[in-house]
């Protein structure tokens, strides 16, 4: 039985971890699985819908594109209805497009409906960035939220290797062009049993408060703490969109939008392709296209190991090193890592010690991605805006995102082809340095502070990297 009374936000800041924090968690993190998972599959697909289908660099920039073209518009326009309908609401209808989506893109019947049913797949992957970010960050306590963010949304990376591991099984159980139907057919059965298991987490206490349900957040919040929880918690204004560009709000913004587009253009254009660049930086001259797409995709295999890695990194220092510090530190490497594989380019020829730099190459940019901005461009929107633009502001940054990953999944093939890999490697690099810059000016350490603090219109917005701000945001 509840035994102690506190004010609902403190409650919920300072609760102890229960049965309906690890489910909220649980589900969140499994819906940025199916993301990773559905993003990821079809850089594995790509080169057998390519033979399968004879099609061009430009349609196959196309195929790869359509699915983050779809998220940046289910980011911006579902996650605005998230702050309308409730976060509940959206958690579930999100899921209805993979479950239909990712079944019709694996029965297409020609390059047009694949476009669009990848399309619209791409909404409800890009619906749930904003819809399972606020739900996790506004359950979890303050002390554990950013390792808590970071270790939901390392599942993305889980997702990636899972559609890695999914395709080299089918390419080497099924050898065919056609192989690439099942690799896309997978994603429904872990979609449907997610989809049931949602149907089960209570709405946001957070969000019933700022839409003045006040006796419903007193409800769930005594549920979720085990404690008497009060209403003396000031009932938070409604805030209009056109807020996130009001001068309170526009630095938050820049930072919550520009860094994640400039990401993703290399996230998703390396990450895709992946396969595809191996095959031709690494494995030129192994044999027949088949036997070429599966040494490729088990090196990818390989290479998504990193990503878990960098993901282990940033839930270990998220809350130690604060999330602006290690999104610098991530976009940092991630150029280097660019700059050293862009002067490898083409090699004339396979050597060990040639295949060994470019694996390192994309070892160390899996790792420093994850560790830096994939997690942390996720994160920072959650924190930065107040409950009732929290998935707006979210859903406009995630937006953002997809459009970076599309820019990069379709520019990429046809900057490959026109002036060779050198040079689109090298424009992933000058993307990442921009990254870095961004951070380096807008950056606003949130690290360690409630929701409410952070989300406030009256906090100062302050330069992350200044000594004060750090010790401030430090957990102690």
């Amino acid at each position: 039985m509840p035994t102690d009374s506190e004010n609902l936000h403190g409650a919920l800041d300072n609760a102890k971890l229960g049965p309906t924090h690890w489910k909220v968690w649980f589900l969140s993190a499994m819906g940025v699985f199916l993301d990773g998972f559905d993003l990821f599959i079809i850089g594995v697909a790509l080169p057998l819908i390519a033979h399968s289908m004879g099609i061009s660099k430009s349609w196959i920039g196309l195929v790869g594109a359509a699915a983050p073209l779809g998220a940046m518009v289910g980011a911006f326009t579902l996650g605005r209805y998230t702050d309308k309908l409730g976060r509940k609401a959206m958690y579930l209808f999100d899921l209805l497009f993979f479950v239909v989506f990712a079944g019709l893109s694996a029965i297409s019947w020609n390059v047009s409906s694949l476009l669009i049913f990848r399309f619209l797949l791409g909404i409800g992957i890009g619906a749930d960035y904003p819809i399972s970010s606020t739900y996790v960050s506004e359950f979890m306590p303050k002390k554990i939220r950013g390792r808590m963010l970071s270790g939901a949304f390392s599942f993305q990376a889980l997702g990636a290797l899972f559609g890695a591991a999914v395709g080299l099984g089918i390419l080497m159980f099924h050898p065919s062009p056609d192989a690439w139907r099942y690799m896309l057919a997978i994603g429904v059965i872990p979609a449907v049993i997610v989809m049931l298991l949602r149907t089960t987490v209570p709405e946001s206490p957070r969000w019933h408060m700022a839409q003045g349900n006040r006796e419903k957040a007193m409800e769930i919040a005594s549920q979720l703490t085990g404690q008497t929880v009060t209403l003396s918690a000031p009932k938070e204004s409604k805030l209009r969109y056109s807020k996130l560009f009001s001068r309170q709000y526009i630095r938050r913004t820049i930072l919550a939008t520009v860094p994640w587009f400039l990401m993703d253009i290399g996230l998703y254009g390396i990450g895709v392709f992946t396969p595809t660049i191996l095959a031709v930086m690494a494995f030129a001259g192994h044999g027949s296209f088949i036997h070429k797409d599966i040494l490729s995709t088990q090196g990818a295999v390989f290479l998504d190991v990193f990503l878990v890695v960098g993901f282990a990194l940033s839930i270990l220092l998220i809350d130690k090193w604060g999330r602006i510090r290690l999104q610098w530190l991530g976009f940092f490497g991630m150029t280097v890592a660019m700059v050293l594989l862009a002067f490898v380019g083409v090699p004339k020829g396979a050597s060990g010690i040639t295949v060994g730099i470019v694996f390192f190459g994309f070892a160390l940019f899996n790792i420093m991605v994850n560790m830096g901005p994939n997690a942390t461009t996720w994160i920072l929107p959650t924190e930065v805006f107040p409950t009732s633009l929290r998935a707006s502001g979210h859903g406009l940054a995630a937006a953002s995102g997809k459009f970076g990953a599309a820019v990069g999944i379709f520019l990429l093939p046809l900057i490959e082809k026109n002036f060779g890999i050198g040079y689109t490697l090298a424009m992933v690099a000058v993307a990442s340095f921009l990254g870095l810059m961004i951070t380096w000016l807008f950056g606003v350490e949130t690290t360690g502070r409630s929701l409410e603090d952070t989300g406030s219109e009256e906090t100062i917005a302050r330069p992350a990297f200044k000594s004060q701000d750090l010790s401030h945001a430090a957990v102690k």
